[in-house]
């Protein structure tokens, strides 16, 4: 913390003079108590908390945020001592322009600790003018464990949720307008769908009254949803020390954030209503099919990602943004995504949707403020190329007969980064022009064995015929692509990676 400063604080706002910087008008924090949010953590609070904020500031939701922490580590004196202001300060390219814009963020009203402040909680369940709950538990927090609603507090995150309900129920009744719009945005397929049904089973092992069960049913609506931005959290102490000496102001809860941001809720009219914060930023999307979304960023972003990892990484690139400073690979990772992946996602998508969201994508990777480090997309690679790319190969050679250039090269130098062997430790360890790097992948010895082949036709047939990593298909019966695989990883094993990659 830097001496001397003010901590950031409501009181304190009005000192706080700094060019360009959002600082919330006093109104703000007169403004009810809409939404009940599950977790505390960055993505939260820089994603759909940054939306709430945007809106109020626009006088359209108009509605703030209590916020449950739910893990018994910590407190939340931080977010008291500030009255749960923080700083959000964004960063990233938008159509190749420079983006930066800091926010002191208001859209939280107080944070309460699910072990101390239960009854509280329940209290505000009541409220008639609760709308929104909004959950990011990690993926593990939607599961079904036995649970007691009555206990004080229940220990998973659906049993909080069920009590929460059931204290509403009892207070208000069981009309439609009581009903409330809950949105998880835990990173699973089909989160809202999935805590719903742990909600209602939990309501029947907990021999709940059956009104009660059709009310939760029939009047609340459980959201898919699915969220995208690059939140990495609080800055390092070295830029917090030097934005503290700029602002004049201290904060404990600053975070960053990349610019892009998307929120997609699979919800009808009457959730678009409910969620009327939607209309201050186009970031929000509310549609009754939120799939095209999921593919645009599973094959889009994370399959370009997957496929350019091992082409990056063999070129001698530590970070996503040092290879799209580099002339060859900007280029096979544009024709990757436009060219290939664009035309060859497995569901009906406009090619100007793809297009556009390629181009976000690119200008994401470029971003000179997010360091992401090729060797940690590396993990579990073969399980990715499976989840990412593979159905995306399979698209394309409905439609073509010829192998796809650059998909090719990325399957090529993938095989090449996954030459190991294993050590005394029991690591597989790869090596790099002359520098040796370990892989994480739990199907990393399959790889290994068949790299005992010399012979480089051999190994690519192994590897491409072996069904159970693939999850089906034999990649060996796509037309001339067992082939091309073998030329251009030979081709890399003799001149290197970016002289294939011309």
């Amino acid at each position: 913390m830097t001496k001397n400063n003010m901590i950031l604080s409501k009181d304190n706002l009005k000192g706080i003079k700094v060019p360009g910087l959002v600082v919330p008008d006093a109104k703000l924090f007169d403004l009810p108590e809409k939404v009940l949010q599950f977790g505390t953590g960055v993505l939260l609070r820089g994603l759909p908390d940054f939306f709430i904020d945007k809106a109020n500031r626009a006088g359209i939701f108009n509605g703030r945020i209590v916020v449950v922490k739910s893990t018994d580590t910590g407190s939340s004196a931080e977010f008291d001592d500030q009255d749960s202001l923080y700083t959000l300060g964004i960063k990233g390219i938008v159509d190749g322009k420079k983006v930066e814009e800091d926010i002191i963020c208001s859209a939280i009203s107080r944070v309460l600790t699910a072990g101390k402040d239960w009854a509280a909680i329940l209290e505000f369940a009541r409220n008639p003018e609760l709308q929104v709950v909004i959950s990011n538990t990690t993926e593990v927090g939607i599961q079904l464990v036995e649970d007691d609603v009555h206990q004080a507090p229940p220990i998973s995150f659906p049993g909080k949720l069920l009590a929460v309900l059931y204290a509403r129920y009892q207070a208000l009744g069981g009309g439609e307008e009581s009903g409330l719009v809950i949105v998880p945005t835990e990173l699973i397929v089909d989160n809202g769908k999935k805590l719903k049904a742990i909600v209602l089973e939990l309501a029947s092992q907990n021999d709940l009254d059956g009104d009660f069960i059709h009310w939760i049913d029939q009047h609340n609506h459980f959201c898919d949803s699915l969220v995208d931005r690059i939140v990495p959290g609080k800055p390092d102490a070295q830029t917090v020390a030097r934005l503290e000496d700029q602002c004049g102001y201290n904060d404990n809860l600053r975070i960053a954030s990349e610019a892009y941001a998307l929120w997609a809720i699979q919800g009808d009219d009457k959730v678009k209503s409910v969620l009327s914060f939607a209309k201050a930023d186009e970031g929000v999307v509310i549609a009754p099919d939120i799939e095209i979304f999921r593919e645009l960023k599973l094959r889009l972003l994370n399959g370009t990602h997957t496929l350019s990892c091992a082409v990056a990484f063999l070129s001698g690139f530590k970070t996503v943004r040092e290879a799209m400073d580099d002339a060859i690979f900007s280029v096979f990772i544009t024709q990757l995504a436009f060219n290939e992946i664009a035309p060859a996602i497995p569901y009906k998508v406009d090619q100007k949707a793809a297009h556009d969201f390629a181009g976000k994508v690119l200008d994401r990777f470029r971003n000179p403020h997010i360091e992401h480090q090729w060797i940690s997309i590396s993990a579990q690679y073969s399980s990715k190329m499976k989840m990412r790319v593979i159905p995306v190969l399979m698209q394309h050679y409905r439609t073509e007969t010829t192998p796809p250039e650059n998909m090719t090269l990325g399957f090529a130098a993938f095989i090449r980064f996954m030459k190991t062997v294993k050590n005394a430790k029991g690591e597989f360890i790869g090596t790099n022009n002359g520098e040796e790097y370990k892989v994480t992948d739990d199907n990393a010895a399959i790889f290994a064995e068949a790299w005992k082949e010399e012979d480089t036709d051999k190994v690519v047939n192994t590897i491409l015929s072996n069904e159970n990593l693939w999850g089906g298909p034999n990649l060996t019966i796509l037309p001339g692509f067992e082939e091309a695989v073998a030329k251009k990883l030979k081709h890399i094993l003799h001149d290197g990676i970016l002289d294939t990659a011309k």
